[in-house]
């Protein structure tokens, strides 16, 4: 039994294959969702279509600039709030907004003061109702949807499965609507990539690809994760109800800890550190510490208990936090343990990245 699910609904799916937010399909998922929540499980909603709402109430038609988006969404995310308060209202349900940008789950305070307040809204019996701070998230529109903030906000409050719901069945071996012989992926095994996941939505910006990365991003945190079709009713019952419905990434046996998950998936590191192919193997193989022995080169500006990437060989293989500044790693960068306060006069730590603070990628 699922005791909470975090559930993320495209544009694709929201739109009801028309050019702006559909009222029936709104209601009807707010139905289904509300009927989790009668039977005891706890529902958070990652909602896209405030552009989608927003558009089309600004007129824009052609495919708009980063800009044209940022006002459609300040438009368009109150009409999508007042499109899921009137259809949760139905169900005697009240939906809480919560707006997030990349800055605010990637500074570990406000990570957990967004964990806190999703926890304390389900507590209190609404429905969280979380979308990205679209007005002023300029990287994350470009570059990004709520896919991957979907699988953040999984971790971010324990849920026991995500469900990334789309326009198509699942994820498939090609684009379904340009080659026949693609075929539906029922299951991922633990840590596996899926070949193919061809196919993106009508109106969204992620595509199966970017729920792919998301749905395994959830199961590297143990939590299981399905991509399935949010165009036919009964999906979420029958998911719950433990039918095989779109395509399962089956969760790790050993999931990352929840800081490591936060390192790996949500930091902005602020520097690099480049270490020789040995500290990287007692990294990656050993489970040790990185000293400043191992250091070969450092870039970016941060200070002592910022995120930085560990890079060998030009690839980041692990982020971690470091108990160094830039200045003075650059300092002892090489150096043996000993030798490091004769150098700076201090030592800030007999490690420049402990392993307890390090998740690999």
């Amino acid at each position: 039994m699922f005791r909470r699910v975090v559930v993320k609904l495209g544009s694709g799916v929201l739109s009801g294959g028309g050019d702006g937010l559909h009222a029936p399909t709104l209601r009807r998922l707010a139905g289904e969702l509300a009927a989790l929540r009668g039977a005891g499980v706890e529902v958070v909603v990652v909602s896209s279509g405030a552009i989608l709402a927003g558009k089309g109430l600004l007129g824009i038609t052609a495919k708009p600039s980063v800009q044209l988006k940022q006002a459609a969404a300040a438009v368009g995310q109150s009409r999508l709030m007042r499109a899921w308060e009137a259809a949760f209202a139905r169900r005697k349900l009240i939906v809480g907004q919560v707006l997030l940008s990349g800055d605010d789950l990637r500074d570990r305070g406000r990570y957990l003061n967004a964990r806190n307040t999703l926890l304390t809204l389900l507590r209190l019996g609404a429905v969280p109702v979380v979308n990205e701070n679209d007005t002023v998230a300029v990287e994350e529109i470009k570059f990004g949807d709520n896919d991957g903030l979907s699988a953040l906000v999984a971790a971010l409050v324990d849920a026991d499965l995500l469900v990334l719901l789309t326009d198509q069945d699942g994820l498939y071996t090609g684009d379904p609507r340009r080659d026949p012989k693609a075929e539906l992926i029922g299951r991922v095994a633990p840590g596996a990539r899926p070949e193919g996941a061809g196919g993106a939505g009508t109106h969204g910006t992620g595509g199966m690809a970017s729920k792919a990365a998301a749905a395994r991003q959830a199961a590297a945190g143990g939590v299981p994760a399905v991509v399935a079709s949010g165009v036919k009713p009964g999906v979420l019952a029958a998911l719950l109800a433990g039918e095989a419905v779109g395509t399962c990434f089956e969760p790790v046996e050993r999931p990352l800890a929840k800081r490591r998950q936060w390192l790996a998936f949500a930091s902005r590191p602020k520097g690099r550190v480049t270490v020789d192919a040995g500290a990287r193997a007692a990294l990656m193989e050993r489970g040790k510490s990185l000293l400043a022995s191992g250091v070969k080169a450092v870039s970016g500006v941060f200070e002592a208990g910022d995120a930085v990437s560990l890079v060998e060989g030009g690839a980041e293989f692990a982020r971690g936090l470091s108990n160094f500044s830039a200045r003075d790693l650059e300092r002892v960068k090489g150096l043996k343990t000993a030798q490091i306060e004769a150098v700076l006069g201090h030592k800030p730590s007999d490690e420049v990245v402990h392993r307890d603070n390090m998740a690999a990628l």
